[in-house]
């Protein structure tokens, strides 16, 4: 009868180690799909002066928020479209593209 409270008291104790590094894995699974977008982005970009392609940047915002975006004024033009040009989208397929190896990746984290 012993057994369970001794395994489950070295579970316990092992916590904050074990979740020190569940949290290390998912930031490096995050900065990797922030990293996948952006590549993605950059080979489905309209291009016509590349402005918008050299603009497109993925940066970490705490350990587990990753912003892939641009600072480029018309790109929300180009993403949504306006009256006046059809979408073209690119951030957005982008991201699309690279949630199946993110959902894969975190779910790995969980076995």
């Amino acid at each position: 009868m012993a057994k369970p409270l001794v395994v489950t008291r070295i579970v316990f104790d092992k916590l904050p180690e074990l979740q020190g590094v569940l949290r290390q894995r998912a930031s490096a699974a995050v900065r990797k799909a922030g990293h996948d977008i952006k590549a993605k982005a950059k080979e489905t970009v309209p291009v016509d002066t590349g402005n918008l392609k050299n603009s497109i940047q993925a940066m970490m915002e705490g350990d587990l928020t990753a912003i892939v975006g641009t600072h480029v004024e018309y790109a929300p033009h180009v993403e949504y479209g306006t009256h006046k040009m059809t979408e073209r989208p690119y951030l957005g397929p982008a991201a699309e593209a690279v949630r199946p190896s993110f959902v894969a990746a975190m779910r790995e984290l969980l076995k």
